[in-house]
């Protein structure tokens, strides 16, 4: 793709906030990684998992992840999987916490995209960046792997504009898993990993809690699901723009500096 080739020949440009030299600056990096948390939707649909993100989807987060996912800027993977990893050990160590024990084994399970975005984009911006993390999470100790077991098992409209109803209407049975490998078992093979499902963004929770509902019905548990950013809920009355939130502001727009404290 043309923005994959132009940031191999030409100075790169913070997809953040389009400042020369890097991209992603030191000062969007800060703000998407603002603090690893669960911040699940709500209400939550049911059969969500926890919902871990490093952020809000805002800002900083919001310009990178459209130049990734809509725009061609692959390069961003590695630092968006270096994210996941971040927000993949907060969100284990807080479970180990409560319940005691290590966190064991993990399998890290991205949601796919629709057939046609994947032609669309040509890439799987989710599969990529969740493969990167669990080889980060594997170089610093931690036995997980990518598994890659979710498929699309029929169509589904477009997500943007609907209510969380709707969402939850629009996905329901949509998702299969792919018996040859469900993630349930360790990499060692003698303890059940733990599930983490991946997504990019989580918005009502629909998409994540039909993902969810796949993997369960393989007899793996689904305690937690991991993405970048959380979009903040809007009023049921707000969510008839359709496309809101692919569209950038004109205030929003790369290139011009935001004054930072």
């Amino acid at each position: 793709m043309l923005s994959a080739l132009l940031d191999l020949v030409l100075p790169p440009r913070c997809a953040g906030c389009g400042e020369p030299g890097a991209l992603v600056c030191p000062l969007c990096l800060e703000e998407i990684l603002r603090e690893p948390a669960a911040r699940p939707p709500d209400p939550p649909p049911p059969g969500l998992p926890e919902c871990w993100s490093a952020t809000r989807y805002d800002g900083a987060a919001r310009r990178v992840l459209l130049a990734y996912k809509e725009r061609g800027r692959t390069a961003l993977a590695p630092m968006l999987s270096a994210i996941l990893a971040e927000v993949a050990e907060a969100a284990l160590a807080s479970r180990a916490c409560r319940e005691g024990g290590s966190p064991g084994p993990v399998a890290l399970v991205p949601v796919p995209s629709a057939r046609a975005a994947s032609r669309r984009r040509g890439h799987d911006p989710v599969g990529v960046i969740a493969a990167g993390a669990a080889e980060l999470l594997r170089r610093r100790g931690l036995p997980a792997v990518a598994a890659p077991v979710l498929r699309q098992g029929r169509r589904v409209a477009d997500q943007a504009g609907l209510s969380s109803t709707q969402r939850a209407a629009n996905l329901r049975e949509a998702f299969t898993v792919v018996r040859r490998r469900t993630g349930a078992a360790g990499p060692s093979g003698s303890r059940a990993a733990t599930v983490l499902l991946v997504d990019d963004i989580v918005t009502t929770g629909a998409t994540l809690a039909e993902a969810a509902r796949a993997v369960r019905e393989t007899g793996a548990e689904v305690p937690l699901a991991i993405t970048v950013a959380a979009t903040a809920r809007r009023r049921e009355k707000d969510r008839g723009r359709r496309g809101e939130k692919d569209r950038l502001p004109r205030s929003d727009t790369p290139g011009r500096r935001r004054s930072r404290r």
